[in-house]
């Protein structure tokens, strides 16, 4: 049961995300509860001090906040990375248990657990970065749609507020989307990797209906993966 929590974790993740990301049009008030008082409502005091500093530019400041938070939540990253590694490491033994006690689901568990301790691993010590990562990274999200400062400025060619004319943040955001996948399907699961050419189709659907803010972020933020991903998934010397 943790393994299976532990591999799909990862798809609910994602569209916990996605849900989080769907249009907000209530203003933020502290006296709304604690998510806006103590998440959105500070994270949107930030994006509006970054774009203060930033000549008055709300998409520098979005890209400024994204590179932060990313930066702060890297080392639970690398977390999830080295317990996922080391699962992965275990693979062939775990088969081996699996074919051999494929008759006995209670001998197979128990030799799993086993296996387990033996080599200092917990199936569930990737999800617990993954729970960190989502109210941090979903109070982000609604920052950004609920600033009314956001959405009155405009950036490069679009206006912040409004969906982009030219589809062209979409475009980039289903593109990055899909090469961050790319470059982590090495570790992905049979399953994931079938998710790779839907997940780029639903960012650029649900990107072509959101106020631009929300695709500008995508795009950092998947870039700031990309870059991510080359360092912790390239070969590594021998």
């Amino acid at each position: 049961m943790t393994r299976r929590l532990a591999k799909y974790l990862p798809i609910i993740f994602t569209f916990l995300l996605l849900a989080g990301c769907a249009p907000a049009t209530t203003k933020i008030d502290p006296e709304n509860g604690i998510w806006d008082k103590y998440f959105v409502g500070p994270l949107a005091d930030i994006l509006d001090w970054f774009a203060a500093l930033l000549w008055g530019s709300y998409g520098l400041s979005i890209l400024v906040v994204t590179l932060i938070i990313r930066i702060i939540i890297l080392p639970l990253t690398l977390k999830q990375y080295k317990s996922s590694k080391r699962m992965q490491d275990l693979q062939p033994e775990l088969k081996k248990i699996k074919d051999k006690y494929k008759d006995d689901p209670k001998k197979q568990q128990e030799e799993t657990m086993r296996l387990f301790q033996a080599n200092g691993v917990n199936p569930l010590a990737g999800c617990f970065p993954l729970l960190v990562q989502m109210p941090i990274l979903i109070a982000l999200y609604s920052a950004i749609m609920r600033n009314q400062n956001i959405a009155e400025h405009s950036f490069l060619w679009m206006e912040l507020g409004e969906k982009d004319p030219y589809y062209i943040l979409p475009l980039l955001a289903a593109v990055t989307t899909y090469f961050q996948q790319k470059m982590m399907s090495s570790q992905m699961n049979p399953q994931m990797q079938n998710l790779m050419f839907i997940f780029p189709i639903l960012i650029f659907v649900m990107a072509m209906n959101f106020a631009a803010a929300l695709p500008l972020y995508w795009v950092f933020s998947n870039l700031f993966t990309i870059v991510q991903s080359y360092f912790i998934y390239r070969p590594q010397k021998k």
